[in-house]
């Protein structure tokens, strides 16, 4: 299991995580999509991601991850694992995660029963609902006890929520839409509620342990406001001063504090510093 933490400035009551499920991200066969599409989608709405964990195709870890995410509180979206292929783990884990078991869900066995008649396109064969094949494809309707659905508007399949958990498809063209929908239906009272930004400048040849004194100084005298670096040892490619060894040194906060004297103290701390800076465009 690989974490990625991410810090989360604005709504520390009410964190959202991401879990990607899938052997093929992590042997890279392909790439994550997910962590840049929920990151988006947050910021959006003026919230953000606090972290983020990538697990393999195994029931052990899926439902260690899920049991430690459902005691969390966390709102957890979680992708991949759902379909009916003897790699999918996911809704069974779920279940065991909550002590549960899982159950068809009637709504669900609907929708894809519908999907079945719309892509037999009128041969009765593939329509028959009876056939092994289709029997099997209703298993994507069998969900953790106590579920809801969540609409897939590509093909009509859904995923399943229950308690603070979003379950979607491991496709981005069907996850993006599914899970931009759970934000909007169920969490629209936590939008913008700070004034969130950052801002940043570059800090040529910028030595962070000559930095850190300083960024501490900043977020002492400045409660509410963190500061970042990223060292970068260059790029050539992109010329000027990005060429050569470089810090990206910024603040982020509520608006209101960085339009103050914050941002006029670390760019007048740094340049006390003799360093020079230069503003990103």
């Amino acid at each position: 299991m690989k974490t990625v933490e991410i810090d989360d400035p604005t709504k520390a009551q009410r964190r959202f995580g991401l879990i990607v499920i899938g052997d093929e991200i992590l042997s890279g066969r392909r790439q994550d999509k997910y962590m840049s599409k929920i990151i988006e989608l947050l910021n959006e709405r003026g919230l953000s991601l606090s972290w983020a964990k990538y697990v393999a195709d195994d029931p052990a870890q899926i439902t260690a991850t899920l049991k430690e995410s459902f005691a969390s509180g966390d709102v957890v979206f979680s992708t991949g694992g759902i379909g009916a292929t003897p790699d999918d783990h996911t809704r069974q884990c779920a279940a065991l995660a909550l002590g549960t078991k899982t159950e068809l869900h009637p709504t669900a066995k609907e929708l894809i029963a519908g999907r079945i008649q719309s892509m037999a396109e009128g041969d009765p064969i593939k329509a028959d609902l009876n056939t092994p094949e289709n029997q099997h494809r209703f298993k994507m309707s069998e969900f953790p006890i106590g579920s809801d659905i969540i609409p897939n508007p590509y093909n009509q399949i859904p995923g399943f929520r229950i308690k603070e958990h979003h379950f979607v498809p491991g496709f981005p063209v069907m996850a993006a839409p599914m899970m931009a929908w759970c934000l909007d239906t169920y969490y629209r009272d936590l939008f913008h509620q700070e004034n969130w930004a950052e801002q940043s400048f570059i800090v040529p040849k910028g030595i962070e342990s000559t930095l850190t004194p300083l960024m501490e100084r900043i977020e002492a005298n400045f409660p509410g406001v963190k500061v970042f670096s990223l060292p970068s040892v260059g790029d050539a490619s992109r010329g000027g001063v990005y060429a050569q060894r470089y810090i990206e040194l910024g603040i982020k906060g509520n608006a209101n504090l960085l339009e103050e004297s914050a941002w006029i103290a670390l760019r007048a701390g740094t340049q006390e510093l003799g360093y020079e800076i230069h503003d990103i465009s």
